[in-house]
């Protein structure tokens, strides 16, 4: 008897699933540490826990679909016109909708690589075709390469900065000069979702002024990371209003829920108190990449919640060495160790495996 299936996309048999940073195994003894996935290791804000409770009593409602008050709370905040600000579930769910607004089959889409997994997946399913770009050996953007490879089929370049995984950051110079050298057709998207972590001295962009300077330039952003939203998917982007009304009609309807919403803005108006908890994750970073620098490490200067061990082939034999001692790790087969910032105990142990793994 035939076993008929029903018919798919054939673009899907060239799109690998996103995988998602594993939790740490139970060890005896041993309290197990979650670095895999960038999370904030602080919870919530009690004042956030609060007025998430509160949006919970009209969950029977659907959201408000275009997340008017987050909206105006994120235009006061970066000094934008609110008609900028598109709300959506995470800056991965923004850039979806922008992709899905500019991309399609024939299309190409920039991209430095390796940068975050989800990007190729989500192009691929556009139809469009994913251009990678090579980092340079100290895991940042080349720009040059990057503005080289568009063509008359490109669409849009991403740009990640701080870049997931190596952490290093597309300074205010090497941008200016992109955006001069790609064509203002073509839609430059700047993946900012770990720019709290960033320190002044590193040179970052002023995105915002850019932005406003630029029509074909889109910044996302997120309170999954420095704000400790990751479980409750919202983000933003800026964009201009013609791209902005695009991005708006390719939504999901109802796609940041209440509860996002209300304590994304309860967040930004408990911003001082969270950015404090930012700088406790920065100075931990800084405490790990120099003690990783001490045992002959060289790894890139991050700007983000992580650091990168570049260990090329053996990218397993470290995750495994790391989940023998309950700290799960992100390893990118062929490439290297992605290691998230967590509490101090986390990362002592981290160092542990690091000075005792062989360096060949």
């Amino acid at each position: 008897m035939t076993t008929l299936h029903p018919r798919l996309r054939a673009v899907l048999d060239d799109v690998p699933a996103y995988v998602p940073g594993r939790p740490p195994e139970a060890l005896d003894g041993l309290v197990p540490y979650k670095l895999a996935s960038n999370e904030n290791p602080f919870p919530p804000l009690p004042s956030v826990v609060d007025v998430v409770a509160r949006a919970a009593a009209s969950a029977n409602r659907y959201p408000d679909m275009l997340s008017t008050e987050l909206v105006a709370a994120v235009a006061r905040h970066d000094g934008v016109p609110p008609e900028h600000v598109v709300a959506g579930p995470g800056s991965v769910g923004v850039l979806s909708q922008v992709l899905t607004a500019v991309a399609s089959a024939g299309d190409e889409v920039v991209h430095a690589w390796r940068s975050f997994e989800a990007y190729p997946i989500v192009v691929r399913l556009t139809g469009a075709e994913p251009v990678p770009v090579p980092l340079l050996p100290d895991g940042r953007h080349d720009l040059p390469a990057m503005a080289a490879a568009v063509t008359e089929r490109t669409r849009l370049v991403l740009v990640c900065s701080p870049n997931n995984p190596t952490g290093p950051v597309v300074t205010s110079e090497e941008l200016e000069a992109f955006l001069d050298a790609v064509p203002r057709d073509v839609l430059v998207v700047l993946d900012e979702a770990y720019r709290e972590f960033v320190r002044p001295e590193a040179g970052a962009p002023d995105a915002v002024a850019l932005h406003l300077e630029r029509p074909n330039l889109v910044v996302l952003r997120t309170f999954s990371k420095a704000y400790g939203l990751a479980g409750l998917r919202v983000g933003y982007g800026l964009a201009h209003p013609v791209v902005a009304d695009a991005l708006r009609k390719t939504a999901i309807p109802f796609g940041v829920s209440t509860l996002a919403q209300a304590a994304a803005v309860a967040s930004l108006e408990a911003e001082d108190e969270l950015l404090e908890r930012v700088r406790s994750i920065v100075a931990e970073r800084e405490r790990v990449a120099a003690a990783l620098a001490e045992q002959g490490w060289e790894v890139p200067s991050t700007e983000a919640n992580f650091v990168w061990m570049p260990v090329g082939e053996r990218a397993g034999e470290l995750a495994e060495a790391c989940s023998a001692v309950g700290l799960s790790v992100r390893a990118f087969a062929g490439d290297g160790v992605r290691v998230s910032i967590a509490e101090p105990e986390a990362g002592d142990r981290f160092l542990e495996v690091a000075a005792s793994f062989p360096r060949v």
